[in-house]
């Protein structure tokens, strides 16, 4: 897990291609530049600069003993997680306006995955579309309530990740 607190590697992570990117390399495991090219359907050329970006960063790391010669070049995640706080990077603007930068970015990407799983609903069988849950309930609470929400929400998703 890697914490984050500089403004460059909050920024440099924001970007959709590369939060895409190192989506793969941490559900996926290791990918050849080529492999990820044709997943995100970019130039190869594209995705390597973008991948250069994540390494100078700490993201990625080279995964040269996967390559099957030397023009292959192979990464793979540096870290299963990114943990950022945005409450300890409110006091410094540079911070907080870069962690907002992240936050859009990573919200974005969910609502794109969320988009894709309704399109993909009428190929799924129905006991997948049974399964997901789609609401529209809420709940106001106060600051302590929603700690305690939040720290059982990440224990949940503990439990399911390790499950996986």
């Amino acid at each position: 897990m890697q914490g984050m607190r500089d403004p460059r590697s909050l920024r440099a992570l924001a970007h959709p291609l590369r939060l895409k990117l190192l989506g793969i390399l941490r559900t996926d495991g290791a990918h050849s530049v080529g492999q990820l090219a044709g997943l995100v359907d970019e130039a190869p050329g594209t995705v390597s600069y973008h991948l250069g970006t994540l390494a100078e960063f700490g993201f990625v790391v080279p995964a040269p003993e996967r390559a099957r010669d030397g023009r292959e070049r192979w990464w793979q995640a540096a870290h299963s997680h990114t943990v950022f706080e945005p409450a300890e990077l409110l006091d410094d603007p540079e911070q907080h306006g870069a962690v907002r930068v992240l936050q859009q970015a990573i919200l974005q990407s969910y609502l794109g995955e969320l988009l894709d799983a309704l399109d993909a609903e009428p190929a799924l069988g129905r006991d997948w579309v049974a399964a997901s849950n789609h609401s529209d309930s809420f709940g106001y609470l106060t600051a302590p309530q929603l700690a305690e929400f939040s720290a059982e929400l990440a224990a949940l998703s503990r439990k399911w990740e390790a499950a996986s």
